[in-house]
């Protein structure tokens, strides 16, 4: 890791935070992860500048860059503290109790049947499944052709996420039992299954339905997983337009956290 102090000469007095770079930041940084020193006050706002000055191929990516402090979505007036870890990304393109819940993020073939047996109870009678898949074509892409995907996620924060995006759905659908929330990342071949979002309930009028289409929508907004599409003329990452707002940090609470997580 290497240290980038802020100004020329040594400082008697800064803040030293451990940023991380995920997806095409990555890739114009050239490094996985950089240790900044920051002259107090120190804020998102002021890392954001430093690191466009500091590194000339990420000023164009700042604008729509999202930030993260402590696997937490953060913004520019958010203060930093010594020792925080801020993850840098594209946007976004798993208790006690008796209701299972599975989220994860993982490098395994996804499993569809098993994941059910997992949301499933004595009283399940419904249970509504959205699986994702790579597309070899698709019209007016770029490229058209794909021939493979690669996934990479935030890990720590995205598993976070999903236990949020659990949280909204059960608020939202009483009646949902059992949530999988499951992300492949690494390299997929096409035709592979990407993510599963499954939800189970007593009846096919539980609000499965609704709740499965939620929360792969949700997922594309709030969990940082991000893809590139591999094709004959090369990669490029696919980066989504969903700017995450400060109600976006916390998920509700109450009756909705009674979970069983699973897995």
């Amino acid at each position: 890791m290497t240290l980038e102090p802020l100004g020329g000469a040594a400082r008697k007095t800064g803040v030293r935070i451990r940023v991380l770079f995920f997806a095409n930041l990555r890739e114009r940084v050239g490094s996985s992860a950089l240790e900044v020193e920051l002259a107090e006050p120190a804020t998102i706002g002021s890392l954001r500048e430093v690191l466009a000055s500091r590194h000339p191929a990420l000023r164009s990516l700042m604008d729509t860059a999202l930030f993260a402090r402590n696997r937490e979505f953060a913004f520019a007036t958010d203060s930093l503290h010594e020792g925080d870890e801020v993850g840098v990304f594209p946007p976004v393109s798993g208790g006690s109790g008796d209701q299972p819940t599975l989220v994860q993020v993982t490098e395994e073939t996804l499993d569809l049947d098993d994941l059910v047996r997992q949301i499933t109870l004595p009283t399940t009678g419904a249970a509504c499944i959205f699986t994702g898949m790579v597309r070899a074509r698709s019209e007016g892409g770029s490229p058209p052709t794909t021939d493979y995907l690669e996934y990479e996620a935030y890990r720590p924060m995205a598993e976070a996420k999903l236990r949020q995006l659990a949280s909204e759905i059960r608020s939202r659908w009483p009646g949902v039992e059992g949530v999988a929330l499951v992300q492949r990342i690494g390299r997929l071949e096409a035709g592979t299954p990407t993510v599963v979002v499954a939800c189970s309930g007593s009846h096919r009028d539980s609000g499965v339905f609704e709740a499965a289409r939620y929360g792969i929508d949700r997922l594309k907004e709030i969990v940082p997983i991000w893809k590139k599409e591999i094709g004959p003329a090369g990669g490029a990452w696919v980066e989504g337009h969903y700017r995450p707002a400060r109600q976006d940090r916390d998920g509700p609470t109450g009756p909705a956290d009674r979970t069983r997580l699973v897995g």
